[in-house]
């Protein structure tokens, strides 16, 4: 599905890096079918130096060689680098946005003509090819579209399609998410280290420990409330363990944190 394909990579930041490491990797792509870009020559020649890709500092050159565009600037540039790369759209491109908040019906206002776009919202273990992404696709967008930008996106990690007007939930959930998680984890290994753990040790465990049930979720298909009853036993250290938790309104505080990010992620939308 991909080996055929000119990629344009427009913003070879952080996320856009991953996404040519990792395609490159998989072996579905080879190097000749890229051209990244960024603002500033120093950050091309780290790219072109390290995969082996053509780069360019020209957005719509980049486009113009291309049928599938990448979008992965940041927000504030977003707009201006779609109005500059708007001539080279046409309907026999696609063009696939993980600019946060940047909806499908904006992107298709500033284009102003039929071009197919997809909405992703990726997070960051895509660095560990641990990731997910959500995907929802535009007015012109077909569903071979979505399978195309969902295969590209496999190459990090897991990958589904969601209606769109649930990314702002998704933005909240999986992208902000592993800021949240990387708390708790603090959180927890801080306990470790209250009772005599040493500090790596008491991290290593945490974090082994939370790979490991997020595994068990995702792989037995159980819902999380029955894996917690499998670990505790009657009268042992877990329930006690989990009573504080309760008392302590953990429940309560992350649902809230979720729905505070999800409205912060609209916000951003309104802003642009």
């Amino acid at each position: 599905m991909l080996s055929k394909g000119k990629f344009a990579v427009i913003g070879a930041g952080k996320m856009g890096e991953i996404l040519i490491s990792a395609l490159l990797d998989s072996g579905s792509v080879k190097k000749e079918q890229f051209i990244a870009t960024a603002k500033h020559q120093a950050r091309i020649d780290v790219i072109s130096k390290e995969y082996g890709v053509e780069t360019t500092l020209d957005n719509a050159e980049a486009v113009r060689r291309a049928n599938i565009v990448l979008l992965c600037v940041k927000p504030q540039n977003s707009i201006p680098v779609l109005e500059s790369i708007r001539s080279e759209l046409t309907e026999n491109k696609l063009l696939i946005s993980i600019v946060t908040s940047l909806t499908t019906a904006k992107m298709e206002a500033v284009l102003g003509k039929s071009v197919p776009v997809i909405r992703a919202m990726p997070n960051t273990p895509a660095l560990l090819k641990a990731g997910i992404t959500a995907l929802s696709g535009g007015k012109s967008a077909q569903p071979a579209d979505l399978e195309k930008a969902k295969t590209i996106f496999l190459s990090v990690g897991r990958a589904l399609i969601v209606d769109e007007h649930h990314m702002d939930a998704v933005t909240a959930l999986s992208a902000s998410g592993p800021a949240f998680i990387f708390i708790i984890i603090e959180a927890l290994a801080e306990g470790g280290v209250m009772v005599g753990l040493p500090r790596e040790v008491a991290t290593e465990l945490v974090a082994q420990s939370t790979l490991g049930a997020a595994k068990m979720v995702l792989e037995t298909g159980k819902h999380p409330a029955l894996l917690k009853d499998q670990v505790t036993t009657p009268a042992g250290c877990t329930i006690d363990g989990i009573l504080q938790m309760e008392e302590g309104g953990i429940r309560v505080t992350l649902i809230k944190t979720i729905v505070e990010a999800a409205r912060r992620a609209r916000e951003l939308i309104e802003e642009r």
